[in-house]
């Protein structure tokens, strides 16, 4: 008992007599304080009283792939952010190689009875993977929203960008600066963002020949790239700011300039994207209002106030860089 405690104590940063008195009902706690250590005791593993049980935990499950790609970590200040001005305390949840998987971390996050969950990325956006712990959130009405387009039917809200809108935006960029041999560099086929870019590039006149289809990282983007320079292709269009990343490596290796020779979009706009060299032109996500909106979702439905909705699509913003330049012929 002593350990819990000190441990619960040290967790909210009040004393150990503070704590006892919130286990024992005593009065004189504010509710903001009571609400923190009962939510410490739920994040630290500890039984509830009794008598306290009953109350359902503050906990907001914030589930994503990695932190490697800057994407995920903003998405997650975002919401975080945003559960913290309702209340509600996120539990992150980050999956690892051969470690912790995402059917794991739901299935740990039903045992702690949280409130909600928010998917950033995940096995929702893949058709060919494990989607049986989402049909166990539905069988026990655990309300969820996903970030960025999910397979269809799975039923629960979601929140994204808008993909085609994003391509659109590249290409014209691309289009504008004389480019006219323009590839693309996606995710896997079962990656239904991937999908969604893959469709607009083609109504863009895109050439089918032009696209490459990797993994998310930089090693993925370096080995399209060098194979979509072998085509004569002047402007690559990429499904994140890894993979362009990865693709200006690709062009320099192949003994090419970006932007002289090559010129690379990327998509995401995430941190010091401003920084790399050259600077990378990108298609910016609205991170912020994305995350406040999957939050004002997953409230709604976890007060009842609101059903599961229909997917919202938010226009994200093309930010010209240093990456693109206009197109060899026009030299």
């Amino acid at each position: 008992m002593t350990r819990r405690l000190a441990e619960v104590a040290k967790y909210v940063g009040v004393s150990e007599a503070t704590v006892s008195r919130v286990l024992n009902g005593k009065p004189g706690i504010s509710d903001p304080t009571r609400t923190a250590v009962l939510t410490a005791l739920d994040v630290l593993g500890y039984e509830r009283p009794v008598k306290l049980r009953g109350e359902r935990a503050r906990l907001v499950g914030l589930v994503l792939p990695e932190l490697q790609n800057p994407i995920f970590p903003a998405f997650a200040e975002a919401v975080a952010g945003a559960l913290a001005s309702r209340g509600f305390t996120p539990v992150l949840c980050t999956r690892t190689t051969h470690g912790v998987t995402e059917s794991d971390y739901v299935d740990m996050l039903l045992e702690q009875q949280v409130s909600g969950v928010v998917f950033a990325g995940g096995n929702y956006a893949q058709g060919d993977a494990d989607h049986g712990h989402y049909h166990r959130m539905l069988e026990r009405g655990l309300p969820a929203v996903l970030i960025n387009a999910g397979i269809e039917g799975l039923g629960f809200s979601s929140v994204s960008a808008d993909d085609a809108v994003a391509v659109e935006q590249a290409h014209r960029h691309l289009s504008s600066l004389g480019h006219s041999a323009i590839g693309m560099i996606l995710g896997p086929a079962d990656h239904v963002p991937s999908a969604r870019k893959y469709e607009a590039f083609v109504r863009q006149r895109g050439d089918e020949a032009r696209v490459e289809r990797t993994i998310f990282s930089m090693e993925g983007g370096h080995a399209a790239a060098a194979r979509l320079v072998e085509r004569g292709v002047t402007g690559i269009i990429c499904a994140s700011d890894v993979l362009a990343l990865g693709a200006i490596r690709g062009v320099r290796r192949a003994g090419l300039d970006v932007p002289r020779d090559v010129s690379i979009v990327g998509y995401d706009d995430s941190t010091m994207m401003a920084c790399t060299d050259p600077p990378l032109t990108t298609i910016r996500q609205p991170i912020e209002a994305m995350g406040q909106a999957a939050v004002r979702l997953l409230a709604g439905e976890i007060a009842g106030t609101t059903e599961r909705s229909d997917e919202l699509l938010f226009e994200p913003e093309l930010v010209v860089r240093g990456s693109t330049g206009a197109a060899p012929a026009r030299r």
